[in-house]
């Protein structure tokens, strides 16, 4: 497994629409694999495949839950061509960030509830009921594979704010 380095803004390939993954193989299953790897070493809970250049509607979540003695509990999930195919008319707001967008956070309202359907790992068709921060990273995340970003969510005004704190912050360091 490797760590692969994350595409941020305003790289362009964070635009593109990723393709449906065609077989599910050894070199998907090591994308993911590299894929979970890079997510845990940037401290992420979500990481599309186009983060780190590729194309392809892959994504891995780990919402990484505390055991008693705070210690985060890993369990990744990978999914493959994940798709909305139901969504609550019920909302809810999130203050959300982004690998892609380091260190920029903001309220995102989405649907608190959908219906996904996606291949695991090993090419097995799924379909579930998410809610809560799990429906919310799928959301997330299938956003990336759209070329969508959380701040797209947005209004311009609070966009270009967070923008300019990021300039800011990238020539500070």
């Amino acid at each position: 497994m490797s760590v692969l380095p994350i595409v941020e803004v305003p790289d362009a390939r964070l635009r593109v629409l990723s393709a449906p993954v065609e077989t599910v193989d050894d070199d998907i299953r090591r994308l993911i694999a590299d894929m979970t790897e890079t997510m845990y070493a940037a401290k992420g809970i979500g990481l599309a495949a186009i983060q780190v250049g590729v194309a392809k509607r892959v994504v891995v979540i780990d919402l990484q839950e505390e055991d008693e003695d705070g210690k985060p509990i890993r369990d990744p999930h990978a999914y493959v061509n994940p798709e909305v195919i139901e969504a609550s008319d019920e909302v809810s707001a999130y203050n959300e960030g982004c690998l892609s967008i380091p260190e920029q956070y903001a309220e995102v309202t989405r649907p608190s509830r959908c219906r996904v359907r996606w291949l695991d790992e090993e090419g097995a068709l799924h379909e579930e009921d998410l809610d809560g921060l799990l429906s919310t990273c799928m959301q997330h995340e299938i956003d990336h594979c759209d070329g969508i970003l959380f701040i797209d969510h947005v209004s311009r005004l609070k966009r270009d704010m967070l923008l300019k704190k990021l300039a800011k912050a990238r020539k500070a360091a």
